[in-house]
């Protein structure tokens, strides 16, 4: 009998993973505009930030990026077909921070300061899933600052500014199953050759010359 190799030999194995039920990818975009005074440490009492260059950063909040608010059960007509899915109402935190430059060249950042947006969500997501939002990317651009003012207290007011922020987002529901199948066993491959490349010249341009 040929004795079968490692990687020949198939197992009946059981293993933990998720369960995908739906999965979606969109895109969210709103503006914001802060109205109190936003403090930027270390910026100087007596600072000129007239014709400063403002510019924004946006991260996911650091505690509870993202809440489910609301799981509402709803049925919808797909292909003449009827189905019952999930309306969820997802609240998404943000932690955002504005960068002032000055005229001269130094730049001030300020306090992270948290804002908050909710949408709505229409997916095969029932009670007992999990869902998991990501973020594929996450922008922050200032559309328009209006006269800003230093009040000498580390602070600086925006009288208007408005920030625009771009998100896109996978949004899954997810549940944790145990599948079965059967598998082969794998083996490492091979170690790669190593040697030093033989020594080259420059191709010629023989098309321009000789």
């Amino acid at each position: 009998m040929q004795e079968q190799t490692p990687s020949q030999v198939q197992e009946l194995i059981c293993i933990n993973v998720e369960k995908v039920y739906d999965w979606v990818v969109k895109d969210m975009s709103f503006e914001f505009s802060p109205s109190s005074p936003i403090s930027f440490p270390g910026l100087p009492v007596d600072a000129i930030v007239t014709g400063a260059n403002i510019s924004c950063q946006v991260v996911p909040s650091v505690n509870n990026p993202v809440v489910i608010m609301n799981r509402e059960n709803r049925t919808f007509t797909i292909d003449g077909t009827s189905v019952s899915l999930q309306q969820l109402t997802i609240q998404k935190n943000f932690t955002v921070t504005i960068c002032i430059t000055l005229v001269n060249g130094t730049t001030y950042t300020s306090n992270g300061f948290e804002i908050s947006r909710c949408e709505h969500v229409v997916m095969c997501a029932p009670k007992g899933t999990n869902v998991d939002v990501t973020y594929t990317n996450l922008d922050c651009f200032v559309c328009s600052t209006g006269p800003f003012f230093n009040n000498g207290d580390g602070t600086i007011t925006f009288e208007n500014l408005s920030l625009s922020i771009a998100v896109c987002q996978s949004i899954k529901s997810t549940f944790p199953v145990t599948v079965e199948f059967l598998a082969d066993y794998c083996e490492p491959r091979a170690d790669l050759p190593f040697a030093c490349s033989p020594v080259s010249r420059p191709n010629n341009c023989s098309v321009v010359y000789p």
